[in-house]
């Protein structure tokens, strides 16, 4: 495993084991155990996407100690609408199984964000979360965090891929001293269709998800790939016993659209 360090020294492992679209009751729990089994060692789940209390049976199962385990969870978009960030993060805890997190977000930037992330750093200073930050944000949501004299997230997670690699804004983010977690990275599946990624995967003897997120990895970001499949559970995460050319990583930066697979967090309704 690679690691990045926060702004408060807490180590976050670079890649995590995603658990978008993957059913409660038998699927999470099969695939969080064997990603466990694998060598994952940081789990990424959300309220929303209802699944929590099988990612906890995956943990449970899996025999791994929680505090080996770095976990993530996320406030919806209802409860930071309704003021509601402390209830929410407590109702996670519940269906976690567990009585802290790793990291916590809030999940798209909606109306509340401010008294919402207030919560958040209310938590975190209460130890009951290692870290905190925020997913979708753009420059100007998290300049309304700057703007009420409150601390600066320690990661942004966002669609991010070679695609869309928002460089400028990873640049800022930077700047900043936000780490950004990549949501998507393997472009749900369309990275199969770049000829690029079968060509490099043939000359270092890999798989094209294994290129696509050693990409990431060297770009210094934390990865988020999703599987269901042991097979491809296990092939994301071999991609640490090799590097990719300078030459190749610039070839792959060419591949940018900046078009994006999931929604604005402009212009998002729900």
């Amino acid at each position: 495993m690679e690691f990045l360090t926060l702004s408060n020294g807490l180590k976050i492992p670079q890649i995590g084991f995603g658990v978008w679209q993957v059913d409660n009751e038998t699927e999470a729990p099969a695939a969080v155990e064997e990603a466990l089994r694998v060598g994952y060692r940081h789990i990424d789940t959300a309220a929303t996407y209802g699944n929590e209390e099988g990612v906890a049976k995956g943990i449970a199962a899996s025999g791994v100690a929680r505090e080996d385990i770095f976990l993530t969870s996320k406030i919806w978009n209802d409860d930071v609408r309704a003021g509601r960030t402390k209830e929410a993060f407590q109702e996670s805890l519940n269906r976690l199984n567990t009585d802290y997190l790793d990291l916590c977000l809030i999940h798209w930037p909606v109306d509340g964000i401010v008294e919402a992330w207030r919560a958040l750093v209310e938590l975190y200073n209460e130890g009951k979360i290692k870290s905190i930050g925020v997913s979708n944000f753009k420059e100007h949501h998290l300049e309304q965090l700057e703007a009420a004299g409150l601390m600066t997230p320690m990661i942004n997670q966002i669609e991010l891929h070679p695609q869309l690699p928002q460089q400028n804004f990873v640049n800022y983010l930077s700047d900043k001293g936000i780490h950004v977690e990549a949501w998507s990275p393997l472009m749900q599946g369309k990275f199969l269709d770049f000829d690029l990624f079968h060509q490099l995967a043939e000359k270092y003897g890999k798989s094209p998800s294994q290129i696509v997120l050693r990409w990431h990895l060297q770009l210094g970001r934390v990865a988020l790939p999703k599987s269901i499949t042991p097979s491809r559970i296990q092939e994301n995460f071999n991609v640490f016993d090799f590097k990719l050319s300078s030459e190749d990583m610039d070839a792959i930066a060419k591949l940018a659209t900046n078009v994006r697979m999931g929604p604005d967090p402009d212009e998002i309704q729900f």
